[in-house]
């Protein structure tokens, strides 16, 4: 017999302050005695020593590790301190929480996710983003059992990574046309209410853009709970496709083509409005849209070459060649990305 699997989140705290709870909310969870507690170099300053003593307030036995990137080799140094913790807390950004939440999912552990920044949409996904020899490749992991966002924190964050956050949820708009596409010519599984809510997530961020202001906590909780709802709708799908389509492949490529990348969220952005031409639709509404949330529009924006963004629309759909997108199976001629780029004025 068929059956599908949603997992999602059991809580969700959002608000100023809300780190002092985390070892409450712990207990609420009926999770004790041990946690380990995954943060950055710089992130476990802003955030990571504060969780260990909320956590030790809480009567946790606590152990803490860093790690520098988002690596199989990080995430293989955090399973073996894992131990006896009954819950992993990964304190940090994107890339904390995808080392710690493809940890805890490896070691069967709970996994609560305190993001620091709110750049990009895995804050409460069951996917992982990890770098291995030709890229980051997106790996299928747990939920977190809880997501604890404290505003405060986030709301002092470069206002760069918000903008980036925005950009990756507008970049839904495009996904979700690749994914309609795909259903379309290769019967690929499609789910309505996924597409439904990721568009409807990026219609909010588009509709609260005016709102979104660097220092203020109210704009941090906005972002937050956009990218929440989006990562709801990838737990819903069981898939990324919700939010993924052929801007992440372009973002990808270009990762591993530029000298520099710029920030996810902001390649995403980017690679949207080029994407959204190629489906007919209105680029120039995505363009906008960008403006609205101070991201990126070009090559300039990016800090990338545009020699760099031409070799990165003729790479991406070789990034992940089982997920069809309006780039099809053998992607653009170098003339046509030159053209694609030129008249969407990327470069």
């Amino acid at each position: 017999m068929y059956y599908k699997k949603i997992q999602m989140p059991r809580e969700v705290h959002i608000g100023p302050n809300v780190l002092d709870a985390v070892g409450p909310i712990c207990k609420d969870l009926r999770l004790f005695d041990e946690a380990l507690v995954v943060s950055g170099e710089h992130t476990y300053d802003i955030a990571g020593r504060q969780a260990v003593e909320a956590m030790e307030n809480a009567d946790f036995g606590v152990d803490c590790i860093t790690v520098a990137d988002a690596s199989l080799d990080s995430v293989k140094k955090v399973q073996d301190r894992i131990g006896n913790a009954s819950v992993v807390l990964g304190v940090g950004g994107g890339k904390i929480i995808d080392v710690a939440k493809l940890a805890s999912t490896n070691e069967s552990v709970h996994f609560i996710s305190v993001p620091t920044t709110a750049s990009h949409d895995g804050i409460a996904s069951p996917m992982a983003s990890i770098k291995k020899d030709k890229g980051s490749v997106s790996m299928q992991a747990q939920s977190p059992i809880a997501v604890v966002a404290d505003t405060e924190i986030i709301k002092n964050s470069p206002f760069k990574l918000l903008s980036s956050g925005c950009a990756d949820i507008v970049s839904n708009y495009t996904a979700i046309r690749d994914w309609q596409l795909s259903h379309r010519l290769t019967n690929e599984y499609y789910s309505e209410s996924a597409a439904s809510l990721s568009e409807m997530t990026a219609k909010l961020i588009l509709k609260s853009a005016e709102s979104i202001k660097e220092g203020l906590e109210e704009s941090a909780r906005i972002v937050v709970k956009s990218l929440f709802s989006s990562g709801m709708a990838i737990s819903i799908a069981n898939s990324s496709r919700p939010a993924s389509g052929s801007e992440h492949l372009f973002s990808h490529a270009l990762d591993r083509i530029a000298k520099k990348p710029a920030l996810h969220g902001e390649q995403c952005g980017v690679g949207c409005i080029m994407m959204m031409e190629l489906q007919g639709g209105d680029w120039r509404f995505i363009q906008s849209a960008l403006k609205a949330v101070k991201a990126p529009i070009n090559a300039e924006g990016l800090g990338v070459d545009p020699e760099e963004i031409i070799e990165a629309l003729m790479l991406a759909p070789k990034i992940r060649p089982d997920r069809y997108t309006i780039l099809g199976e053998r992607g653009l001629t170098r003339e046509a990305a030159v053209n694609l780029a030129t008249r969407t004025e990327v470069i």
